[in-house]
């Protein structure tokens, strides 16, 4: 593409307008966003990154970004108790994000970050078989969300984001070696939050 492009137009047009202190801003042209807004997963980085409107509408179709963003869906689907047992994850605060090379990654939080373990891309296979939402995971931008921790029974798929927010929600208030009495009334909450997107 020349300097001389629509998108590089746009950018530099966004570009000029500037972020107000302390509010966030678009990853791509410096835009403010709105407390609401879209999300690009880079998947050269393996992170989410913010994005204003006009720049959202530029990775919205198949194929846009050259792989290299996809813009993040919003929806989320409460499904029925799914036996993660299979995928072989011993913690009961998990998410599992297949990826568009075929493998499939299990993430929990921790107070240093989300830990990470590769699981077995039969077993997930086989665990789609069961619960056939989950075959319609989008790679790299939805994930199953579990929480069993003390009894509780969420299974949902959501964005990816929807993960990073509760990741950073348990580092935010973690406490001492166990996590203090604040972090699993706050992950209750977060859970009891979530709603139903098509």
């Amino acid at each position: 593409m020349t300097t001389d492009g629509a998108l590089a137009r746009l950018i530099r047009s966004s570009a000029d307008r500037t972020t107000a202190a302390g509010a966030e801003g678009c990853d791509l042209c410096a835009a403010p966003v709105a407390d609401e807004h879209a999300h690009l997963y880079d998947t050269g980085q393996e992170e989410v990154r913010c994005v204003c409107g006009p720049c959202s509408v530029l990775f919205a179709g198949a194929g846009a970004g050259d792989g290299h963003y996809r813009l993040v869906p919003r929806r989320r689907v409460r499904l029925p108790k799914v036996d993660t047992a299979v995928l072989g994850v011993p913690v009961g605060l998990v998410f599992f994000v297949p990826r568009t090379d075929g493998t499939v990654t299990a993430q929990g939080p921790s107070p240093a970050g989300a830990m990470r373990w590769e699981v077995d891309a039969t077993a997930w296979q086989e665990l789609a078989g069961t619960c056939p939402q989950l075959a319609g995971v989008q790679p790299d931008v939805e994930a199953l969300l579990v929480n069993t921790v003390h009894g509780l029974d969420h299974h949902w798929i959501v964005p990816v984001d929807d993960c990073y927010r509760m990741v950073a929600l348990v580092r935010r208030e973690w406490r001492g070696l166990s996590g203090g009495g604040q972090v699993w009334p706050a992950v209750e909450r977060f859970f009891e939050d979530l709603t139903e997107r098509p």
